[in-house]
């Protein structure tokens, strides 16, 4: 199925992206039969039950979908079938965060406790050294996987910030990158504080509405209103079957991961980033200056692979494809699992939703040929070992690794690097450890074998790194594991 969808105010304005120097190639054209057919095969291909797809492209969204949103059901996927965004909701709360420092009702640089008088970190001087920039660009040091259901009320957020008091960090406030999502709840906060609304209102208001985004929520009785996407889960290679509940995050992952849209809405948040922080409409949500500094490099990334990152900005994923800048996110939850790409030099964005199955393999496989056929990019090869690993001295690197949660143990058998990934404390019911045979693709590179739907469903990443501080760590999952022994 596909649509095209030209607003009134697109008609009138011309191609938005050469008003502000943006070019797309001479001649570009495109075939939406083409690419719905390849949506169709590759989609089949790799056992996605249903699949969304918008292009954004010379100013106009072009939206597409194939399969079906629940495979008990066999509803069929449609242009206006709604999925959970998981982590790209991430992109929507930077975007409110430098909405209102732009108004001047919040300071980037600031502590984030002289905002929130109950936020707190085990160390007291780290609490006193994180800023909302930090946990904008994910190098505050918080970590990641802090899980709390604080309820249903709309002090879920209060109570989440209240409950994570004294969560040991990943690593020291603004020596490295180490993914957060406990970072965007903070940040979800203090939204509200700011804005004395709570974080869905918010959304909703300084967002939404003036991005007249219709088909987007935060919330499942919202989410009843449309044809929603049902994740599905399974072994790799087969038809997966449909989740044992649509979703399991609590309120409180808002911030960090729960947005419900169709893809065609999420690429307009993205055309309003392309076109200086104005909407179709005329209506300026984020000044030029403002939407130019969320995609400016704050810090690069050592782990280049896991989520394809080069480096982080203001609540932005940078890549960098042989030279053409980009900027995006992903995101996961239950079965569902989304992927947003946007190359400013050529005014292109796409976006995939899909609902299980080996999401990534058609998200590689169609990205490959769609950037390149409208905006020149050329993607890399899947990540992996190269057929003649290098011969690497694991001595350095042998030792325990931990962050909140996660003992990661590196050893050497028979001059063959191997980790087991343990889950502790609080997280110690989530999996049993995992063994990882590690195959070097560079001195500090490693594919993890033996991870299985975990992390990945080929090799994951293990990238051993320094924080500015000379402390060694690993990254597994973005996940910054600094070593302790």
């Amino acid at each position: 199925m596909l649509q095209n969808t030209v607003t009134e105010a697109e008609r009138g304005d011309g191609n938005a992206r050469g008003r502000r120097g943006v070019r797309a190639p001479e001649g570009r054209q495109l075939d939406l039969a083409h690419w719905q057919a390849r949506l169709d095969a590759l989609r089949a291909e790799h056992h996605v039950p249903a699949a969304s797809l918008a292009i954004l492209v010379d100013g106009t969204v072009h939206e597409l979908a194939a399969g079906v949103l629940h495979r008990g059901t066999g509803v069929a996927a449609t242009t206006d079938s709604v999925f959970q965004l998981g982590s790209i909701a991430k992109v929507y709360t930077a975007t409110l965060i430098m909405r209102l420092a732009e108004s001047g009702e919040l300071d980037l640089d600031a502590p984030v406790a002289d905002l929130l008088p109950e936020f707190s970190v085990a160390d007291p001087d780290a609490t006193r050294a994180i800023t909302t920039r930090m946990l904008l660009s994910h190098t505050s040091g918080l970590t990641c996987d802090f899980t709390h259901d604080s309820g249903r009320g709309d002090d879920c957020l209060a109570r989440y910030v209240e409950a994570a008091r004294d969560v040991a960090l990943d690593c020291p406030p603004g020596t490295g990158l180490s993914y957060s999502s406990v970072g965007y709840n903070v940040l979800g906060r203090i939204i509200e504080v700011v804005t004395g609304k709570v974080w869905d209102e918010a959304l909703k208001d300084l967002l939404l509405t003036p991005l007249g985004l219709t088909h987007t929520m935060t919330l499942p009785e919202e989410a009843l209103r449309f044809r929603a996407a049902m994740g599905h889960l399974g072994e790799a290679g087969k038809d997966p079957e449909p989740a044992p509940a649509w979703d399991l995050m609590p309120r409180s992952a808002g911030p960090y991961g729960r947005v419900i849209a169709t893809a065609g809405d999420v690429a307009r948040l993205a055309r309003m980033h392309l076109d200086g922080g104005v909407a179709t409409d005329g209506t300026r949500v984020l000044s030029e200056e403002t939407v130019a500094s969320m995609r400016r490099r704050v810090v690069d990334s050592p782990d280049k692979w896991t989520v394809s990152a080069d480096g982080w900005g203001l609540g932005w994923t940078l890549y960098d494809w042989a030279g053409v800048q980009g900027f995006g996110h992903d995101g996961a939850s239950i079965g569902q699992y989304g992927y947003l790409r946007v190359v400013p030099s050529a005014g292109v964005a796409v976006v995939l939703l899909t609902n299980g199955g080996g999401a990534r393999e058609l998200y590689a496989a169609l990205y490959r040929e769609l950037l390149a056929e409208l905006a020149g990019v050329t993607m890399p090869e899947p990540f992996g070992p190269p057929a003649e690993p290098p011969v690497v001295d694991l001595a350095p690197l042998v030792g325990t690794y931990r962050r909140e949660g996660v003992v990661i143990t590196v050893t050497e058998r028979d001059g063959a690097g191997h980790a087991v990934y343990e889950f502790v404390d609080g997280m110690k019911d989530f999996s049993e450890p995992l063994d990882i045979d590690l195959v070097p693709v560079s001195g500090t590179v490693f594919a993890g074998t033996g991870v299985g739907a975990a992390f990945s469903e080929d090799y994951m990443p293990v990238v051993f790194s320094r924080l500015e501080d000379g402390t060694g760590c690993v990254y597994i999952g973005m996940r910054c594991g600094p070593k302790v022994a």
